[in-house]
């Protein structure tokens, strides 16, 4: 499932560090403006402790994670949307993205340059958000020009679009998302088509220091962040990404040895990659014992057929039925056949909506 997090912020603002932490695939670092001007990809294991435990239950001979894609985009500067820095292929990129993560700085280092000459997470928001907002606003003007011309023949089509460009445009002009708008079901058929960067559903990622690991919501930039954009519903996590970089290279023992002495139960990056999927509405089912236990992705409301394909297509072709039990249950009883016993196997037909965390064996015939 090639769905990608596009990681975007100013220069400098440790965008390709927390990349690093995230891919370990090197991407290039460095103290200036525009180190990264291709935007690297990577893909990287979704942390998922419940694989573990449903292959201690149900023994395999490998254990398989799912995967997630990160673009690390280079930074944007004031002016991007009329092609300041390298502006017109940053935003290009962010539109090549299904979702974005947008890294602030929240630490105070002066051996760090900062693009604007200091620390405030709120403007580097903003500058970033109102960019994007202009950008958009320059496709609907364009847009409208053509719509508007259609939409005074009998074109019912042309009609509906130049209700939701109308409806859109005095939000982007007041400096506001698209996502904050709420669409009905045909609206959002419509605004889908017109690839906007501001309806892409955003994580913010403030990058604190080493000592606010523990608690991230102790950093003396946190609240304001999450005051800042709480109109949006977005989600606000603390990452420490120099930190993530060094845990990222680090041994199990090693790794374990830090985070014990910081005060952390698992690396930050865990709960980004997390959120992240979480983010795109992606959720996790799993196949268990024998040759392997392995984590598989799914949108939200994918039914039986659909994530039987995922595995391979002959078993959506040939679908009869999904034998399904939950993590909840597998782990609460211990063994497949206390599950049984217990009448907590379920056989769910083609109608069935598989839910994160679904064990399933899928029947089929073809």
């Amino acid at each position: 499932m090639a769905l990608t997090a596009g990681i975007v912020g100013l220069p400098n603002v440790g965008k390709s560090t927390l990349f690093n932490a995230i891919t370990k695939a090197g991407a290039e670092m460095a103290n200036y403006p525009f180190a990264t001007i291709d935007p690297n990809v990577g893909m990287v294991e979704v942390p998922d402790k419940r694989l573990a435990r449903i292959d201690e239950i149900v023994p395999a001979k490998k254990i398989v994670h799912t995967t997630f894609e990160f673009t690390d985009i280079a930074g944007i500067v004031k002016g991007a949307s009329k092609g300041e820095g390298l502006g017109n292929k940053f935003l290009e990129n962010i539109r090549q993205t299904d979702a974005i993560v947008h890294v602030v700085r929240a630490f105070d280092d002066d051996n760090i340059t900062h693009v604007t000459g200091r620390v405030d997470p709120i403007d580097d928001i903003d500058t970033i958000n109102l960019e994007l907002v202009l950008a958009d606003l320059d496709a609907v003007n364009r847009r409208l020009a053509k719509v508007e011309r259609a939409a005074k023949g009998p074109d019912k089509e042309a009609k509906a679009e130049l209700a939701v460009l109308q409806k859109i445009k005095p939000v982007l002009e007041a400096g506001k998302s698209v996502r904050t708008i709420e669409f009905n079901d045909a609206e959002k058929v419509i605004v889908k088509r017109l690839f906007l960067l501001t309806t892409k559903p955003v994580l913010y990622v403030a990058n604190i220091a080493e000592e606010d690991m523990a608690n991230p919501d102790g950093n003396k930039y946190m609240a304001a962040i999450k005051e800042h954009v709480k109109d949006e519903g977005a989600e606000v996590i603390g990452v420490a990404a120099a930190s993530e970089e060094e845990i990222a290279e680090m041994d199990d023992d090693e790794k374990a040895e830090f985070l014990e002495m910081e005060g952390v139960e698992e690396p930050g990056l865990n709960r980004l990659i997390r959120a992240s999927y979480k983010l795109l509405g992606l959720e996790t089912f799993f196949t268990a014992g024998g040759k392997e236990t392995r984590a598989w992705t799914f949108k939200h409301g994918t039914k039986a057929p659909q994530a039987a394909g995922i595995i391979h297509s002959d078993f959506e072709r040939g679908f009869i039925r999904a034998e399904v039990v939950s993590f909840e249950d597998l782990n609460k009883y211990g063994s497949m056949q206390a599950v049984r016993e217990a009448g907590r196997l379920r056989l769910e037909g083609k109608d069935y909506v598989v839910q994160d965390g679904d064990i399933i064996e899928f029947r089929f015939n073809v």
